[in-house]
């Protein structure tokens, strides 16, 4: 079905070994390698079949790269360069990932690269190396990400964006890169901006970038949330500078052969059981899942060269936002079901045919699910952990004095399903199940693109002394249309993840996240910040026909109107 390209997929097999070159020495450790290197200790691991899937469709364009851009007036003394490089390096010091690189050996061999940072000068390089500062407003800052050359690589994970837009931006000038430090200087402490700035407050703009192989979204917000709490800390340059050096004594002065330095895949954190029975057991449920999973609405589609996402987006005021919850509330159902049943609902006045309903989908946060934790201090949150669930609900519209009525029962039909998905005992062995399918589908699309740009490929021959197929594990049936409509991207209340009173100097005002996208794509993201409700439709606006989803969009907010109050 059309939400497969967003799926999970298994990880690499325990203590296999890493090939390092035959005159290197190095030890396993849950899955990753550790190497004397030239430059220092370096870790790699294989990606699972999750991260794959997401990895190897992102190598020519960067499909789904991750950003989070959080506006935010502050003090200019809290975002000058050496602060924030100072945050910067503290936080890819506790989380290595955000540091690493990756090499590609083969289609199921592509692996993380670790070099451990021989002192804290290794750090505070690396995190200049991928700070940068702009004057470009919100808009802008998006859509060069979204739509402009790529930002990220196989040597650069994650990248962070600091932007003074409109007529401010000329009373601070972008710091120059800092020039590599002497050693005296560097034994002395780390560098310090000569700067000392004044304490008139200034509307900013941060961009934090990342591969979605690295992580998720409850990684990104989290990790936003850090990353402004000590940005906004009482601590001065020199305190953050000295934690940043205490942190990499802890890690690094004493570290173990055996270390789990690198974060596993998501597999290893829910492994399961290798028995046969219950392997042949978890494909029998997940094709029985997926099978009535059924939907037939889709947008109409046209073919265009270029790729262009725009992401518009609403907020609604704080006394409306309670209001709307109320509502939800009274009528059994969270905003995040509502949303369902408001798609639902605009696509019904959308006009489409009815005889299929309509198939949603949305992802799931699989850390509930973990059985394995890792051990302190090598226990970052920078890794992928979703999963997905699908909601189908009609495709048509009773009488106009029911819809209303109707309208709530379909959220609370949502509800239902999420409920049961969530809930749902054969989790993580539905994960794993799908976790191998996207990783075997994602191989060979992989191979085939490589092949077509390389002008090798061939289309494959059926021969007729081929090896018959595998017996189906079910009975043949007749196959119903499974598309899916669209994805929702339903992050709840972010104001249970960001802790503003812990930086109060640092006043936060709008959030908005996305990734970027393939050609015809489209998510909806729903979510509650600073006290209001937003939402945004990210969506390739060449990929559609000219005013189509401006109408569906306009349909959604009119049920909002109608609806939720």
């Amino acid at each position: 079905m059309s939400l497969q390209s967003g799926l999970p997929t298994p990880p690499a097999h325990e203590g296999e070994l890493c090939e390092l070159g035959s005159d290197v020495n190095f030890k396993t450790a849950h899955n990753a390698c550790r190497s004397e290197g030239q430059y220092g200790l370096r870790y790699e691991r294989k990606m699972g079949n999750t991260e794959l899937s997401y990895y190897l469709p992102s190598r020519q364009t960067g499909v789904n790269d991750m950003y989070l851009h959080l506006g935010f007036k502050a003090p200019e003394r809290y975002v000058q360069r050496s602060r924030v490089r100072a945050v910067w390096a503290i936080l890819r010091l506790r989380h290595p990932l955000l540091s690493a690189h990756v090499e590609m050996h083969e289609y199921d061999d592509v692996r993380f690269i670790y070099t451990a940072p021989s002192s804290p000068r290794d750090l505070f390089e690396d995190a200049d190396n991928n700070l940068e500062y702009r004057t470009q407003d919100k808009d802008e800052l998006i859509d060069s990400y979204l739509n402009g050359p790529r930002t990220l690589s196989n040597s650069r994970l994650s990248y962070v964006v600091v932007s003074e837009p409109g007529e401010a931006k000329s009373a601070v000038p972008t710091p120059p890169r800092t020039p590599s430090p002497s050693r005296s200087s560097v034994d002395a402490g780390l560098i310090h901006e000569s700067e000392t700035p004044t304490e008139i407050e200034r509307e900013y703009e941060l961009l934090i970038c990342a591969m979605h192989f690295l992580g998720d979204g409850m990684a990104l917000h989290q990790f936003a949330n850090d990353f402004f709490g000590l940005l906004g800390c009482d601590m001065d340059d020199a305190d953050l500078e000295a934690m940043l050096e205490a942190e990499w004594r802890d890690r690094w002065q004493n570290i173990s052969t055996d270390a789990s330095v690198l974060p596993r895949s998501l597999e290893e954190y829910m492994p399961l059981s290798d028995g046969r029975f219950r392997r042949t057991a978890a494909k029998v449920d997940f094709q029985l899942s997926q099978e009535r999973l059924v939907g037939g609405q889709v947008f109409p589609r046209q073919k265009h060269p270029e790729r262009r996402t725009i992401v518009p987006t609403v907020s609604f005021p704080e006394d409306r936002t309670k209001a709307i919850l109320k509502k939800c509330k009274a009528n059994g159902v969270s905003i995040s079901a509502a949303l369902f049943a408001i798609c639902d609902v605009a696509w019904a006045r959308m006009g489409g045919p009815k005889e299929l309903p309509v198939l949603m989908y949305s992802a799931l946060n699989l850390r509930p699910y973990f059985t394995v934790k890792p051990p302190s201090p090598w226990n970052s949150y920078w890794y992928l952990a979703i999963g997905y669930f699908n909601i189908v609900l009609p495709s048509f519209l009773p009488a106009a004095d029911k819809v209303e009525s109707v309208f709530w029962h379909r959220a609370r039909q949502a509800k239902d399903q999420s409920t049961r998905a969530a809930k749902s005992p054969l989790v993580a062995s539905r994960t794993h199940v799908m976790a191998e399918e996207r990783g075997e589908r994602a191989r060979g699309w992989a191979k085939e693109d490589d092949e077509k740009e390389q002008g090798t490929w061939k289309p494959p021959v059926y021969s007729s002394s081929a090896s018959p197929p595998k017996e189906p594990i079910l009975p043949a049936r007749p196959k119903a249309p499974s598309a899916a409509l669209m994805g929702l991207s339903l992050l709840g209340n972010l104001d249970g993840i960001y802790k503003h009173a812990t930086f109060p100097s640092v006043r936060l005002h709008t959030l908005t996240t996305g990734s970027r996208q393939r050609h015809g794509a489209m998510l909806l993201f729903g979510y509650t910040f600073q006290g209001k409700l937003w939402i945004s439709l990210g969506y390739d606006c060449n990929g559609y026909p000219d005013g189509f989803v401006d109408k569906f969009w306009k349909e959604c907010l009119a049920a909002v109107d109608v609806f939720l109050g």
